[in-house]
C-alpha cells in the first residue's frame, strides 16, 4: 500500500464516500434510493436544526441563533425617551403646557375684569383643562407600557379632546340659541347661565367616560408584546414590540366621540358665522373648528397609511 501512487502523486488513499458530513445548521436530505448518500440543506428563515435530518420552526417569541443550531429570545423594543420620535413631541408638549399654564395664570389674575368675564370664565377654564390634558397625554404615550399606563392611556387619550370640544360646542350652541331667540323675542333663552353651561359640558364629557368604563368592562386593559408587527424576513432584524392592547380600530373608536363633538361644533360655528363682529367668540371658534376639521381629515389617512411603519 505504501508503494501505491494515486492521481496527482498523492500517497493517501482517496476517501470513498458519497457525501461529506453536513455543517451545523444544515440537515441531511437523503438521496432517493441511496440511503448512504445525502444532500446538505440549510435550515433557513426561522428554522433551526432539530436533529441530523430535520429542521423545525422556532417558537413565535424566539428566533434562530447565528448558525441555526438552536433558538434564542427575540429582543423586546419600545419607544425610548431618547428617541427623536419621543424628544420632539415632548418638547412641543412642554411648550404647550407652559403656554396653557400662562393663560390660566393670566385668567386667574384678571378674573374679575370685563374681558375675562365676557369670554365665559367657567367654560374657558374647562377648555384650558382639556388643552392641558391633550399635551400631558404625550407623556403617557411615551411611558413604558404596563397595566397602569395602558389604563391611563385609555382614559386620557380621548378625554382631553372631549373636554375641549364639549366646552367649544357648549359655547357655540349658546351663541346660536341667543341670536336665534333674539330674532323671535326679547326674552333670553333657557340654560345660558354659567351653572347651566357647566352642567351641559360635563354631561357631554360624561358620555366619553361612560364609553371608556364600558370598554374596561368588556376588554380589561393590558400590555402585550407584539411579535408579528416586526417579524422581518431576516431573523436577525426581528423584534418584539412592547405596547398596549389598543388596536388601530379601537383607537379610532376611542376618538370617535371627540370627532362627533367636533363636527357638531363645526355645524354650529357655520350657523353663527354671521353674528356681529363685536361678539368676540363666534368667529375665532369658527376659524378653530374649520382648521381642526382639516387636521382631522389629514390625520385619519396618515394614521392608517403608516400602520406598518417601524416607528408607528
Amino acid at each position: 500500500m505504501r508503494a501505491m501512487q494515486w492521481p496527482g502523486g498523492g500517497k493517501q488513499v482517496p476517501p470513498s464516500i458519497c457525501s461529506q458530513p453536513c455543517k451545523p445548521g444544515w440537515r441531511k436530505k437523503i438521496v432517493k434510493g441511496i440511503s448512504c448518500c445525502w444532500h446538505c440543506e440549510r435550515c433557513d428563515g426561522y428554522q433551526y436544526q432539530h436533529d441530523l435530518y430535520t429542521c423545525k420552526m422556532c417558537r413565535f417569541d424566539l428566533r434562530p441563533n447565528k448558525n441555526h443550531t438552536g433558538c434564542q429570545p427575540i429582543p423586546i423594543v419600545k419607544l425610548e425617551w431618547s428617541s427623536p420620535w419621543a424628544v420632539i413631541p415632548v418638547l412641543i408638549a412642554i411648550l404647550g403646557i407652559i403656554a396653557t399654564l400662562f393663560v390660566v395664570v393670566t385668567f386667574i389674575r384678571y378674573n374679575d375684569t370685563p374681558i375675562v368675564k365676557a369670554s365665559g370664565r367657567e367654560l374657558s377654564y374647562v377648555l384650558l383643562t382639556g388643552i392641558f390634558l391633550c399635551y400631558a397625554t404625550t407623556f403617557l404615550m411615551i411611558s413604558t407600557p404596563d397595566v397602569g399606563i395602558c389604563s391611563l392611556r385609555r382614559i386620557f387619550l380621548g378625554l382631553g379632546m372631549s373636554i375641549s370640544y364639549a366646552a367649544l360646542l357648549t359655547k357655540t350652541n349658546r351663541i346660536y340659541r341667543i341670536f336665534e331667540q333674539g330674532k323671535m323675542t326679547v326674552s333670553a333663552p333657557r340654560f345660558i347661565s354659567p351653572a347651566s353651561q357647566l352642567v351641559i359640558t360635563f354631561s357631554l364629557i360624561s358620555v366619553q367616560l361612560l364609553g371608556v368604563c364600558i370598554w374596561f368592562a368588556v376588554d380589561p386593559s393590558q400590555a402585550l408584546i407584539d411579535y408579528e408587527d416586526q417579524r422581518t424576513a431576516d431573523p436577525e432584524m426581528a423584534r418584539g414590540v412592547l405596547k398596549c392592547d389598543i388596536s388601530d380600530l379601537s383607537l379610532i373608536c376611542l376618538l370617535g366621540y371627540s370627532m362627533l363633538l367636533m363636527v357638531t361644533c363645526t355645524v354650529y360655528a357655520i350657523k353663527t358665522r354671521g353674528v356681529p363682529e363685536t361678539f368676540n367668540e363666534a368667529k375665532p371658534i369658527g376659524f378653530t373648528m374649520y382648521t381642526t376639521c382639516i387636521i382631522w381629515l389629514a390625520f385619519i389617512p396618515i394614521f392608517f397609511g403608516t400602520s406598518q411603519s417601524t416607528e408607528k
